[in-house]
């Protein structure tokens, strides 16, 4: 019989692809594993088309039946990377060994609230990995994982101005403070010579309007007009991202792409910042990803999500970043993928 393992975690898009290391090494190192994966439905597409997974289940509405669908199942370990109520009223209902990653809740109020800095250096998939060495799973330094639908976008997705290469800008986020403002982005877009796709979802199309009204050949917005899996494989066409801390950056990192993030009053201190393999934030060795924060600003980080406005009004932590430096990188990454 072979050994099965749930690994649980809800949500969201960027923290899910931040699971999937341990996903791929659980597998690749004991491929006698049936491994079984808890999310909510809404995430489906994040997942549906990764080959380490054999089950995938689905949280909607109703715990109570997911749990009772899970039970049949009788699962060997839990791996929760979620950490939170639900999954403990799900550990509690299996009566299984799990392993719980350490959220590190104490560390990142400090952080927030009294500006004491506690938090490792390092990835929040280190801390991930951490749940699975019980069972003497190793990293293998391969970072992480995305797969798309077997239908790619082609040329003709896209204006023909853009087929030589564009630069990707994911100007989205779950929450407004950690969205770079759209005169931020027409700065930018003014500054970088080359075409550029503006990546987001339907909430973004609004904001990719007022951004592409500039120049509307050179920037062409995409926002809305692509499925989440659509928007990966621009992100894989592209030369460079740019990117607010949101899910996308996470998939450019998983393709090894070019990622310059901007930070707003998040930071990448807590361990969510582009995860190539082996790199942790004092490590500086690693080329692809260029991180972009005020470091100067007494209020800063102030949560360890998001406002849908600043606390202090004035969201100097985005208006305040250097748009001529970030195009100045833009240039020398793309070069990089070239």
């Amino acid at each position: 019989m072979p050994v099965k393992v749930l690994i649980i975690r809800f949500s969201s898009i960027g923290d899910i692809v931040l699971t999937t290391p341990v996903v791929r090494c659980l597998k690749q190192q004991k491929p006698e594993t049936e491994i079984h994966y808890l999310t909510k439905y809404s995430f489906q597409p994040v997942l549906r088309n990764n080959p380490y997974i054999d089950h995938i289940h689905y949280l909607d509405n109703d715990l109570d039946e997911v749990i009772g669908k899970l039970k049949e199942v009788k699962f060997d370990y839990v791996i929760d990377l979620h950490h939170n109520l639900r999954t403990l009223r799900v550990k509690k209902a299996l009566r299984t060994t799990s392993y719980s990653f350490p959220k590190l809740n104490i560390q990142k109020w400090l952080l927030t609230t009294l500006k004491i800095n506690l938090m490792p250096d390092t990835s929040i998939v280190d801390r991930y990995m951490e749940t699975v060495k019980p069972l003497g799973i190793k990293d293998d330094c391969r970072g992480l994982d995305y797969f798309t639908d077997d239908q790619k976008l082609t040329n003709n997705d896209i204006p023909m101005s853009h087929w030589n290469g564009f630069a990707g800008f994911v100007i989205g986020g779950s929450y407004a403070t950690k969205q770079l403002p759209a005169a931020q982005w027409k700065k930018l877009c003014a500054l970088v010579p080359f075409p550029v796709i503006l990546l987001g979802g339907p909430d973004d199309r609004e904001l990719g309007d007022e951004i592409a009204a500039d120049d509307p050949i050179r920037i062409y917005n995409s926002c809305g007009k692509f499925s989440l899996n659509e928007s990966a494989e621009l992100v894989k066409l592209s030369s460079v991202i740019v990117s607010n801390d949101t899910g996308l950056m996470h998939i450019a990192a998983a393709f090894h792409k070019p990622v310059i993030s901007l930070w707003g009053n998040t930071t990448p201190g807590m361990g969510m910042f582009p995860f190539y393999g082996a790199n942790n934030l004092k490590d500086k060795t690693e080329p692809l990803s260029v991180i972009v924060e005020n470091r100067d600003l007494s209020c800063r980080p102030c949560s360890k999500l998001g406002y849908a406005q600043c606390p202090k009004k004035h969201f100097k932590c985005m208006n305040s970043l250097d748009m001529g430096f970030v195009a100045l990188e833009v240039q020398r990454l793309w070069k990089v993928d070239k």
